[in-house]
């Protein structure tokens, strides 16, 4: 797969650093660039034929229907789309009106992924987003009345703004909307941001994390009454739109990055990250530089990092892909290690995988990393 990361963000959210300028000169170098990187990187992927294409990261809905096209063109010089493929767009709310609308749903985007966030005034001035709750809900009309179906919205829990009725009610907006994909996290607080600076002022209270367990529980049985597949601890889908973006990520298959800050993996050992700074990034690729750095996984990295994935998911860790894989020391550290907490029932073995308990999926993180050879 290839994820395509956007480096253009015309809002600067209370809990996020992201913030880049969106001058037509910096649009234009940066556009040329990233069809400079593609070309550059087209040997990297094994797999030419491909299963997703992933356009995100600051805020892709910028772009005009042409310069998505033309970045798509960009990467059919080297690669073919599969018949099924799945091409996302990250969106905002406000940027969804209907002529945008209506010049994506004549493209080959096929996905979308809205920045929803909550369905409530206060949850969103909280965040300093753009969009109003009303625009929340109405993007997601207007993008169904053009067509477009298969939409994962993003959804916050845990804002100090927020209430179990008011995450109550953002859920049964959601189901109400016919919203086949949702992926929710936990409201964090970034260092360096407005929001952290609110809490220390005492202007709003810090996130408990008691309040987020119960509402990330009750979510959790809610869709899953409403036919939702929790497939991994943030994200849950109806039959058939499980994301193939976020699933190649969790199943440790490759993928390639575009763009600045975008990270790349081959499947086995080898991990890549461009650079940040859009300047460099620019001027790197003009004199036909590619504008990244890269590591070598050690066995235990690689380790670590199956485990820390696959335990976030309901597929859990292949235990035949582990064995094939890694040495016997590492494998007698993870017999080990795994028992004990098979004996508690916090792990538990299906068929030729290790899972977590949905009801013990809160701590999985903690879990992975008390496996982890450090």
């Amino acid at each position: 797969m290839i994820y395509i990361h956007i480096p253009f963000c015309k809002q600067k959210c209370s809990y996020c650093n992201f913030h880049f300028s969106t001058s037509l000169n910096f649009k234009d170098e940066m556009l040329s660039a990233m069809k400079k990187e593609i070309f550059l990187r087209k040997d990297e992927l094994q797999n030419k034929n491909l299963n997703s294409l992933y356009f995100g990261g600051g805020t892709p809905s910028i772009l005009s229907s042409d310069e998505i096209k033309s970045l798509i063109d960009e990467v059919l010089k080297y690669f073919s789309l599969n018949s099924d493929i799945e091409i996302t767009l990250e969106a905002n709310p406000d940027d969804l009106n209907k002529s945008f609308l209506k010049e994506i749903s004549d493209s080959s985007i096929n996905r979308l992924s809205i920045g929803t966030q909550s369905f409530f005034e206060e949850d969103l001035k909280l965040m300093n987003r753009a969009h109003s709750a009303s625009e929340a809900e109405s993007s997601i009309k207007r993008a169904q009345d053009f067509g477009l179906e298969n939409i994962s919205i993003d959804l916050i829990y845990g804002s100090p703004t927020s209430n179990m009725e008011i995450w109550k009610e953002n859920l049964n907006k959601t189901i109400n909307l016919e919203v086949p994909h949702i992926s929710s996290y936990a409201l964090t607080v970034e260092p360096k941001t407005a929001l952290e600076k609110w809490i220390e002022n005492g202007r709003v209270n810090s996130p408990k994390e008691t309040e987020q367990n119960r509402e990330f529980f009750y979510m959790k049985d809610f869709l899953k009454d409403h036919d939702f597949d929790h497939y991994e601890i943030s994200n849950f889908g109806k039959p058939g739109f499980h994301s193939k973006h976020n699933s190649s990520y969790w199943k440790y298959q490759e993928y390639l990055g575009i763009g600045p800050s975008a990270h790349s993996y081959n499947g086995n050992d080898l991990r890549s990250w461009n650079i940040a700074n859009n300047q460099q990034y620019i001027k790197k690729l003009s004199l036909n530089n590619l504008a990244k750095e890269e590591e070598i996984l050690s066995q235990e990295d690689q380790f670590n990092e199956m485990l820390m994935i696959g335990l976030r998911t309901m597929w859990g860790v292949d235990l035949i892909r582990l064995k094939e894989k890694f040495n016997d020391k590492i494998l007698e550290h993870f017999q080990n290690e795994i028992k004990p907490k098979i004996d508690e029932g916090i792990l538990v073995t299906d068929g030729n995988h290790l899972k977590i308990p949905e009801k013990h999926w809160f701590m999985a993180d903690g879990i992975a990393s008390d496996l982890f050879i450090v």
